[in-house]
């Protein structure tokens, strides 16, 4: 959660100078420089049409739509506000599942859920209310991130039971670099690289390793030796580390809306954490 929460604002550095297709396309490349050892012909041919379709569908909500949404808004708005909304995404995948699975949340849930909205509107309003007009729509943005990391975890539910976790995020980076190269290519037309500082273009290799494997598997071994309950509690470092990253390096200043969001959304996933177990209750949070 610290390397998906401080991802926030390294997001937000790095487009400062890079533009936001070109970024994401080097993401996927140098996630799959690593990962292009599991896309082995003779392993993928294994894998059924429809997990293809799966998969399709996770690649467009999870990696393309994800990154340009949370690239793009970052942009615009502050890490803290990103983080904080980013924090959102255990509740509105609880809604979620509610909504197309039709799996009934418990009251810790829906008062998870609620805090969570609560958190969202609390900054949006703040926003909309002050000189923030690119601010509030950078952070509907982020939160149409959120929507989209969000129903890669419900699509993902099926396809955990069949093929392995590093598998799927292999496919599905090898599918969203496919479907960022048009956006990318029109990017590279002019763009001088030399115009980039070389810790920039370090970054930007840190955060394609970090956001699109490191967390991952990280995520993936520690959840196997902790209850879902206390993984969840662990979702509260994401907006902190987002805010101590923005007040560090970006020189930005938490408002008491900020504070009140915070609140709002921490209250929530611990709501929701206390009494719950299992593995399932905690989604993999990785792509910020």
């Amino acid at each position: 959660m610290l390397l998906v929460g401080s991802n926030v604002g390294i997001g937000k550095s790095i487009v400062a100078s890079v533009p936001v297709p070109l970024f994401a396309l080097l993401r996927f490349v140098i996630a799959l420089a690593v990962l292009w050892p599991l896309l082995r012909w003779s392993k993928m041919k294994r894998v059924a049409r429809g997990e293809w379709v799966n998969l399709f569908l996770q690649a467009f909500f999870g990696t393309f739509g994800f990154t340009l949404l949370m690239l793009n808004g970052v942009a615009r708005t502050s890490a803290v506000a990103a983080g904080v909304i980013t924090s959102t995404i255990p509740a509105v995948v609880a809604l979620f599942a509610w909504l197309f699975l039709k799996e009934k949340p418990g009251g810790r849930a829906f008062a998870s859920i609620g805090l969570a909205i609560a958190g969202v509107l609390v900054i949006n309003v703040a926003h909309a209310g002050g000189t923030g007009a690119g601010s509030f729509s950078g952070n509907l943005m982020v939160l149409g991130a959120v929507c989209c990391e969000s129903l890669y975890v419900i699509l993902s539910r099926r396809l955990t039971q069949t093929l392995p976790a590093i598998d799927i995020c292999a496919y599905t980076h090898a599918i969203g670099l496919l479907l960022m190269l048009p956006l990318g290519a029109t990017s590279l037309a002019g763009f001088d690289w030399t115009s980039v500082a070389w810790d920039t273009w370090a970054l930007v290799v840190w955060y394609g390793l970090s956001a699109s494997i490191f967390s991952f598997w990280l995520w993936m071994k520690g959840i196997r030796h902790v209850d879902g309950s206390l993984a969840g509690v662990f979702c509260a470092v994401l907006p902190v580390a987002a805010a101590l990253y923005g007040i560090a390096f970006l020189d930005e200043r938490p408002t008491l809306a900020h504070g009140i969001a915070l609140a709002c959304v921490v209250a929530g996933i611990g709501l929701a954490s206390v009494g719950t177990r299992g593995a399932g209750a905690v989604s993999r949070e990785t792509g910020a």
